[in-house]
C-alpha cells in the first residue's frame, strides 16, 4: 500500500474501525505512529478499535515484515509499515532498500545494544536520506543506541535524514537534572533538557510520545509538559507501543502506573488534558499525517 491509498481510505477508517468521528472519545481520527504487530489471537485492528484510534504505523521485527504485509492487503488504507533489520546484518543495507521499494515507509523501530554513532548505524542513517524515509530509534542507555548525549552531533552530521526520538533516555533528557537516564524519572523537570533542545535546534528530529516513557515524561510536570507541548507542536507525534490486547489493558505487563492499563488509552487522555483541542488534534493526527504525506 503506498501513502496515497492510505490518504484515500482515511476518509474510510471510521467506518472501518466503526468509531466515527462524532462516536470517537477523541472527537476524531487517531494516527498511532508507533504500533507493534501481534501475534496469536490478538490483532492489531482490536487494539486500535479499543483504544479509539483509527489508523496506525506498524513498526516490526524483521521476521514480522510478511506479516504486516498480510495486515495490510486484509485491510487497506488503516496501515503503514516500517522496515528493520540489525545493523550488523550482513544484508541489513540491502533488506531495507528492497523494503522501501516495496512500499516500507520508514525504518525502525531501531533497538540493539549499539552506539548511536557506530559505523554500522551511520550507514542506515545514510540511507534513510537516500531514500527520503525517517529512522525511528529506541533510545535506552546500557541497553539500545547508547551514547545519546552525542545525537546532537550525529543529527547535525546528516542533515537530510528524518529522526524519531523514542523510549526511556529520550523521555528522561527531557530534564537536565541530572536523573535516570535509563529508567522513568520522576519530580519537576529542570528546563535546558537535550531532547528539548534537539527539538528546538534541528528540523530533522521529532518526537514520538509512545510507551510509559513518554507518558511519564508528561505526568511528571504538567505544567512543563503543557508548555512543551506548544512549544515543539509541529514536532511530536502520538504513538502507543502498548502491549495490551485490546486497547483496554487486557494483557498489559508492566506495573506501576500502567498496571491493568491500555498506554494508548492513557497517553491520549493525558494529551486531551494537556492541550487545547486545535493542539490535541494536530498532535494525534495533523503532524504525523504530514509527517507520511497523507494530507
Amino acid at each position: 500500500m503506498n501513502r496515497r491509498t492510505f490518504l484515500a481510505s482515511t476518509a474510510a477508517a471510521a467506518s472501518l474501525s466503526s468509531l466515527g468521528a462524532a462516536e470517537s472519545p477523541w472527537d476524531g481520527p487517531v494516527l498511532d505512529i508507533h504500533l507493534h504487530p501481534r501475534s496469536g489471537e490478538a490483532t492489531e485492528t482490536q487494539h486500535l478499535q479499543g483504544a479509539g484510534c483509527t489508523n496506525a504505523v506498524l513498526l516490526p521485527g524483521r521476521n514480522a515484515e510478511e506479516h504486516c504485509q498480510e495486515v495490510m492487503r486484509r485491510e487497506p488504507g488503516r496501515y503503514l509499515r516500517f522496515a528493520n533489520a540489525d545493523p550488523k546484518s550482513v544484508d541489513a543495507i540491502e533488506h531495507l532498500r528492497a523494503a522501501v521499494k516495496d512500499g516500507a515507509a520508514g525504518f525502525g523501530e531501531l533497538k540493539y545494544p549499539v552506539a548511536l554513532d557506530a559505523p554500522d548505524v551511520l550507514r542506515f542513517y545514510e540511507l534513510a536520506a537516500d531514500l527520503n524515509v525517517p529512522v525511528l530509534i529506541h533510545f535506552q542507555e546500557n541497553l539500545s543506541f547508547t551514547g545519546f548525549e552525542r545525537l546532537p552531533s550525529v543529527v547535525q552530521r546528516y542533515p537530510r535524514t528524518r529522526f524519531i526520538g523514542h523510549a526511556n533516555s529520550w523521555w528522561a533528557y527531557i530534564s537536565s537534572a541530572g536523573d535516570n537516564k535509563s529508567g522513568y524519572p520522576d519530580g519537576r523537570i529542570q528546563p535546558g533538557g537535550l531532547t528539548d533542545r534537539l527539538l528546538s535546534d534541528y528540523p530533522n528530529i521529532y518526537g514520538d510520545l509512545s510507551a510509559n516513557s513518554g507518558r511519564n515524561a508528561l505526568a511528571r510536570d504538567p505544567e512543563f509538559a503543557a508548555a512543551f507541548l506548544e512549544r515543539h507542536k509541529s514536532k511530536l507525534m502520538f504513538g502507543s507501543d502498548c502491549g495490551c490486547r485490546d486497547g483496554h489493558g487486557t494483557g498489559q505487563s508492566q506495573g506501576g502506573a500502567l498496571a491493568g492499563k491500555c498506554v494508548a488509552q492513557e497517553t491520549l487522555a493525558l494529551l486531551k488534558k494537556l492541550a487545547p483541542p486545535p493542539l490535541f488534534r494536530q498532535i494525534v493526527y495533523g503532524n504525523g499525517a504530514r509527517f507520511y504525506k497523507l494530507v
